[in-house]
């Protein structure tokens, strides 16, 4: 093992949170002056899955970058009541802020988020110019539309061309066609409200908050006002994952920001979601690290200090 850990608590308006540090054991290297914070992705607490927030950390901080993870206000140990990754700004300024307590040499810090702790980094980067970069895993970009659109694409279209299918459609098995006439309908329905509502303001101003832009589309407004460098990391059998790839990364927003700010787009093969496979997961570690570690020798936008979240 070459770190160590602790655990600490600190608070999120007047409630407890709970934190855990990695902190690397090579007291030969340089004073750290990046730290990793995991985002978790909810509902979900410090440990992750297959606990693979716990493995990220360590492998990090084996690599000489400090990692944290904690618990949300409402998850985990952590009191209060639970909230939606929109309303978590202030719990992850509270972490950052006790982060950068526990390891008094960092400056800055990678946000790595899963899920909707993707998403919810993408919605916090502009607001704190402590953050120097973004890790997404299968970001969080859900509507209702999108999920149709993919489940038809990625599932009824492959079905299509499934032997099973047609040797039971042959033998007079017909297959239920209820969820297809009923994902269809979603998808037309979605279709006509769109080109029936007023088309939106130019959304070119920096300072445009993008309010009534769909989630996909708001996701990737933000991720290009905060000027961070960022990587994404995409399952190859995740809906979620796929969802994204057809809802966001083609929009003008996403292109924006990943032409100018991107690392890149990597693909996981046979992983799920949450990344179970152990050799995705180990994959999923390294890589973050990689990317965390080159975000690092990259020179700060802004200089250290935390702007007030409005």
């Amino acid at each position: 093992m070459k770190h160590s850990e602790r655990a600490f608590q600190f608070e999120c308006q007047g409630e407890p949170l709970v934190g855990i540090v990695s902190l690397p054991l090579d007291a030969t290297a340089p004073p750290p002056e990046v730290g990793l914070l995991i985002v978790v992705g909810g509902p979900q607490y410090r440990v992750g899955s297959h606990r693979l927030f716990v493995r990220l950390a360590r492998r990090a901080a084996d690599q000489g970058l400090p990692a944290m993870r904690f618990d949300y206000r409402g998850m985990g140990d952590a009191l209060g009541e639970m909230r939606t990754f929109e309303s978590v700004d202030d719990d992850l300024r509270a972490a950052i802020d006790a982060f950068l307590r526990e390891v008094p040499t960092l400056r800055r810090v990678v946000l790595w988020g899963l899920c909707d702790g993707a998403s919810a980094s993408c919605f916090y980067a502009p607001r704190d110019p402590r953050v120097g970069g973004l890790i997404l895993v299968n970001p969080w970009v859900h509507t209702t539309e999108g999920a149709a659109a993919t489940s038809l694409r990625h599932y009824y279209l492959q079905r299509l061309f499934s032997g099973a299918l047609w040797k039971k459609v042959l033998s007079g098995q017909l297959p239920r066609i209820g969820p297809l006439l009923k994902l269809l309908g979603t998808v037309v329905r979605s279709r006509v409200s769109t080109w029936a509502r007023p088309p939106l303001p130019a959304a070119n101003a920096r300072h445009d908050s993008a309010a009534g832009l769909p989630l996909p589309q708001r996701t990737g407004h933000q991720l290009s006002l905060s000027g961070v460098p960022v990587a994404v990391v995409l399952s190859d059998d995740d809906k979620v994952a796929r969802e994204f790839e057809g809802r966001a990364l083609p929009t003008p927003q996403w292109q924006r920001a990943l032409q100018a700010q991107s690392i890149g787009v990597t693909h996981l093969a046979q992983a799920d979601h949450t990344v179970t496979s152990p050799e995705a997961r180990a994959e999923l570690c390294q890589l973050s690290v990689t990317w965390a570690l080159q975000m690092a020798s990259q020179a700060p936008r802004h200089p250290a200090h935390p702007r007030p979240i409005p």
